[in-house]
């Protein structure tokens, strides 16, 4: 088990203590809602709630997705990079459930809480390992052996089918689905992150030598003038276009400025 997964699951059962001890007021202070817009802009509903769990077994299984698909992706990433990643896919899959719930999409019942629970978290780091590591293999109540690429499949057109249908837990299942969606996104954006970095600094470069170029040109042409007319000929917008020639000559190291040592 990775130094984080270890982390999260401590807090997870932290919290479910506190939870089970401070009762139901606690849950709404902290869960994901959006039956009001002030509800809808408390952000830190998006984190909270993933920390807080219905039941022990919802508990459970949830630390039980999290200590097997977690440790794998904190050993490829790092615990940062791990962390990150995880609240990042909870986080999303929470605002798509507070969206859906502020739009009347989903409703929550009269005695519901709200959302909670790691699951859009953990589904999100099982979604990066069926993409990472395609050919491992899930036992199902420990019996029964499924390709994870296969899992995934089903997991999702059954969310799918509930939220289109409207069925049980259907805001739960608007979470889950933003939760996988942001890690499929997370994964198959991260190699061309790192191009388009590159063009935009080669693009940055491009025009920083075009503004040199332009600057020296126009200071070859003003020391021109001085050799011509003299120092006194010049404009004040000239004589700051030279010495913004000499910072960048001094800058690069390029010997004396336009106007010699």
């Amino acid at each position: 088990m990775g130094p984080m997964v270890w982390r999260l699951m401590v807090i997870n059962l932290v919290v479910f203590i506190i939870q089970w001890l401070a009762g139901e007021q606690f849950d709404k202070l902290f869960a994901a809602r959006g039956q009001t817009w002030v509800e809808a802009i408390q952000l830190w509903r998006l984190i909270t709630f993933q920390f807080l769990h219905a039941s022990f077994l919802h508990l459970l299984f949830n630390m039980i997705g999290l200590y097997f698909f977690g440790t794998m992706i904190e050993r490829a990433w790092g615990s940062r990079t791990f962390l990150r990643f995880y609240l990042t896919c909870g986080a999303i899959g929470g605002a798509m459930f507070v969206a859906s719930n502020l739009m009347h999409i989903i409703e929550l019942s009269p005695f519901n809480i709200g959302l909670v629970g790691a699951s859009g978290g953990v589904l999100g780091v099982m979604m990066a390992c069926a993409i990472l590591f395609p050919h491992i293999k899930v036992y199902i109540y420990f019996l029964l052996p499924i390709p994870i690429r296969v899992l995934v499949i089903i997991i999702t057109v059954g969310y799918l089918l509930n939220v289109w249908r409207g069925g049980p837990n259907a805001g739960g299942d608007i979470c889950h689905l933003g939760g996988m969606a942001t890690a499929a996104v997370w994964i198959f954006a991260g190699p061309y992150l790192p191009e388009f970095k590159l063009k935009q600094r080669q693009g940055a470069w491009q025009r920083k030598m075009q503004q040199e170029d332009k600057l020296r040109f126009e200071a070859d042409r003003i020391l021109a003038k001085v050799h011509e007319k003299g120092i006194q000929s010049l404009t004040a917008k000239e004589k700051e276009i030279l010495q913004k020639a000499t910072e960048l000559q001094q800058k690069h190291n390029r010997g004396p400025g336009p106007f010699g040592s």
